[in-house]
């Protein structure tokens, strides 16, 4: 589950617990819910920012393929409620940063890569597209995604194609990350100075929405694809 604290103009949301916060329909209607109440509550007219981290060891290790099982309908499943979920953040009408505070796998990887600004700490964790080692095809949106938050070409197959466990060090080396810090308690802060220099700058919320669904309109074209086909 989820929770949603409000400071000042300041969202956080915080995966809460220590397990691996593995997105499951729970956990991610949890977190939709929460985006949903961002929403609502965030004023196009009155800057404000989101971060988005979690309690324990892990950020996010990716679906939760204990209860996808052997199920041909749970996958299918996860995956349009994921979609859903991204598409919300994409068109949030405010910046938004996630505070990656452990292990960010898979799935967990793209939450984290779906937000504007993404922070880690370096004393534990790392980014991993886990799929290459466990035998699963990686969903054309995900790689879409990636293609448009990972600038480098190398850095991309790092990623992709070696199934590479990256520290927040090498992260912000290969410009996957923007700032790496000592601690998860070091992280949060740092992004909630980074929310609060957003928020300062007093930008329409919804014009922000426009230009940054724009930036991203080939996610939001093959997410829109990608569920076409499914109801086929």
């Amino acid at each position: 589950m989820c929770t949603l604290e409000k400071k000042g103009k300041i969202f956080i949301l915080t995966l809460t617990g220590q397990d691996e916060h593995r997105l499951n329909p729970t956990l991610i209607d949890s977190i939709h819910s929460a985006i949903r109440r961002v929403r609502s509550e965030a004023s196009s007219s009155s800057s404000s920012a989101l971060i988005t981290t979690a309690q324990g060891k892990f950020f996010s290790n990716g679906y939760d393929l204990d209860w996808v099982g052997s199920s041909q309908t749970r996958g299918p499943l996860l995956d349009s409620k994921l979609k859903s979920l991204i598409a919300d953040l994409i068109s949030l009408p405010l910046p938004t940063i996630a505070a990656v505070s452990g292990h960010a796998s898979a799935a967990g990887f793209i939450l984290a890569l779906s937000h504007d600004y993404v922070l880690m700490r370096k004393d534990r964790g790392f980014l991993y597209m886990s799929e290459l080692d466990i035998r699963l095809p990686i969903p054309t949106w995900f790689v879409t995604l990636i293609k448009c938050k990972v600038g480098a070409p190398a850095a991309r197959r790092l990623v992709l194609l070696t199934a590479a466990k990256v520290t927040a060090t090498n992260a912000v080396e290969k410009g996957i990350v923007d700032s790496a810090h000592d601690s998860a308690e070091s992280t949060v802060v740092a992004a909630v100075g980074l929310a609060e220099k957003l928020v300062e700058r007093k930008w329409d919320g919804d014009v922000y929405a426009q230009i940054r669904m724009e930036l991203f309109s080939e996610v939001l074209g093959e997410i829109r694809l990608s569920n076409s086909a499914s109801r086929l």
